[in-house]
């Protein structure tokens, strides 16, 4: 659509024109089609010159190829480029380059990459391939997490390797965790779920129970008498005078 003719670059004189909402406004002169697009405020987009009569929309041409532009973008940035390393190993190889060589093929297979992995024989060392196989199904066993064969064991001169390639189900899983964790953070739970505490926060401390009331007691030890519970009887406020 880069190159579409548009308002007066168009040359046919009949055109079958396409409303800015999708509506078919019929086959209309190239001056009516261009007054109808005026009227819209928008442009009169060739999009089918092959046809007949060619076919025109009525659209915002430079909002369309933004558009067109981000969508490619975008489809471009989804497409994975796998790539094919190769790791080389010797007969002789010590552990720790084995441990160091092993772990960077599962690095290359986490972004779901393919590794080759090669064994290299020199001299009389080709006598004992089963030395070269022995090493690719040891490396085929510690990466059964991630890995799975595509290319079984193959010997070529004395290059024997095979083509480990991502396991599918393990990508899936690495997706779904790259999901969660980009996760806007500072969500609240749902309403009922408990909430754990955070590490370091202070715990509340329960109260222990209130003592018992001791019994009071007079000074020889013996309980004091409780007291009653109903109130005084009230004094007379004045005696009774006497009569006359």
């Amino acid at each position: 659509m880069r190159d579409a003719r548009t308002n007066r670059r168009i040359r046919a004189r009949e055109l079958r024109v396409i409303g800015p909402e999708g509506e078919q406004l019929g086959v209309i002169p190239l001056e009516t089609a261009l007054a109808k697009a005026q009227e819209f405020g928008l442009d009169l987009v060739e999009v089918s010159p092959m046809a007949k009569p060619p076919v025109c929309k009525i659209m915002d041409y430079g909002k369309f190829k933004y558009e067109t532009k981000k969508k490619a973008s975008e489809a471009k940035k989804k497409q994975t480029v796998v790539k094919l390393k190769e790791v080389k190993f010797r007969p002789k190889t010590e552990e720790h380059d084995y441990a160091f060589k092993t772990k960077a093929i599962r690095e290359f297979l986490a972004e779901g990459n393919k590794a080759r992995v090669t064994v290299m024989f020199r001299g009389r060392e080709i006598t004992h391939r089963e030395i070269g196989q022995a090493i690719l199904r040891r490396i085929e066993t510690e990466l059964k997490d991630i890995a799975m064969v595509e290319q079984t064991a193959r010997l070529e001169g004395r290059l024997l390797f095979m083509i480990l390639a991502a396991n599918p189900r393990f990508l899936q899983q690495q997706r779904s965790l790259q999901q969660q964790q980009q996760a806007p953070a500072g969500q609240s739970p749902r309403a009922g779920q408990p909430q754990a505490p955070r590490p370091g926060a202070a715990q509340p401390q329960s109260r222990p129970p209130p003592a018992a009331a001791r019994p009071a007691t007079t000074g020889n030890g013996a309980p004091r008498p409780a007291a009653s519970s109903s109130a005084p009887a009230p004094a007379q406020h004045a005696a009774e005078a006497p009569k006359a």
